[in-house]
């Protein structure tokens, strides 16, 4: 699986646990970071924590594990750090103070919605 299909395949497992507003931020070409950025938001400290559990989860039982974690101290915004995708999972109103699509605005994004791109 590329880097760009995972980063979809994420995108599914996020709208699985209700997920919404993602994002994925293509930073391939104007960042060493990571290729992709997947970037929710959730309603509750409950919700992010499952939404983190159900990647984590999911992509380990297909050998895919994750390299780093934080934040699941405070539930506030979540990282699962994949290498070549990291995704972040946000309380709402964390995402919007943070704003990381403001930050890489000059990456192209796609929504993942229903599990289909738009």
């Amino acid at each position: 699986m590329d880097a760009r299909d995972f980063a979809g395949r994420v995108g599914e497992l996020i709208l699985s646990k209700k997920g919404y507003d993602v994002k994925v931020l293509d930073l391939s070409e104007i960042s060493s970071i990571a290729d992709y950025f997947v970037i929710c938001s959730a309603d509750s400290h409950i919700q992010v924590r499952a939404i983190a559990d159900e990647v984590d989860d999911k992509l380990r039982d297909i050998g895919i594990n994750c390299h780093f974690k934080e934040g699941y101290n405070t539930l506030n915004w979540v990282i699962l750090d994949y290498f070549d995708v990291v995704v972040h999972i946000f309380r709402a109103e964390s995402r919007e103070f943070y704003n990381l699509e403001k930050l890489w605005g000059d990456a192209p994004t796609e929504t993942i919605a229903d599990g289909t791109n738009e």
